[in-house]
């Protein structure tokens, strides 16, 4: 019997995030900020329940971290996301001074550690540690399942709009 990780148990909390995301209708991103072993904070998606282009998992998580610990400083924190870190969370997280990113699928048309570019890469003032893969698979698959059930929904909508003409 295979016994997860604690980054595949973290992982897994960020996807029920996601998962929640999903249900309410946001993109199914989710996060969690663990310090020294403790989770801290969880958030996922908010940007059209909220009407807040910031209000990815990411920067909520951030927010919320920084609540419960008092400061703005995170550097003993690590960070869980389903989905590679855009650049203003990936700025976010370099500002925070998060010691670790782990990261489940990579982002190629939006990714600040790689998909996309590497912020990493630049002579910036902090670089996190970054792994990627922790349960890909799984938060590729809420991705792709939740556009597509989008994307049908879109199509109804158009196909009942047309009907009604």
């Amino acid at each position: 019997m295979n016994t997860p990780s604690n980054d595949e148990l973290y992982m897994a909390l960020a996807l029920r995030e996601a998962e929640k995301a999903a249900r309410i209708g946001e993109t199914p991103i989710g996060a969690v900020i663990v310090c020294d072993g403790k989770v801290i904070s969880r958030a996922h998606n908010a940007r059209e329940t909220d009407k807040n282009a910031l209000y990815h998992a990411e920067i909520r998580a951030i927010y919320r971290a920084c609540r419960a610990l008092g400061g703005w400083r995170l550097h003993k924190c690590e960070l869980y996301v389903t989905l590679e870190p855009c650049p203003m969370c990936a700025g976010a997280i370099m500002s925070a001074r998060i010691k670790r990113v782990v990261y489940a699928a990579p982002d190629p048309k939006a990714g600040a550690y790689g998909g996309l570019f590497d912020l990493n890469a630049f002579a910036v003032n902090h670089k996190p540690i970054v792994e990627s893969g922790v349960m890909e698979a799984e938060s590729r698959d809420l991705l792709k399942r939740f556009f597509a059930e989008l994307r049908e929904k879109k199509k109804r909508e158009k196909q009942e709009k047309q009907e009604k003409e």
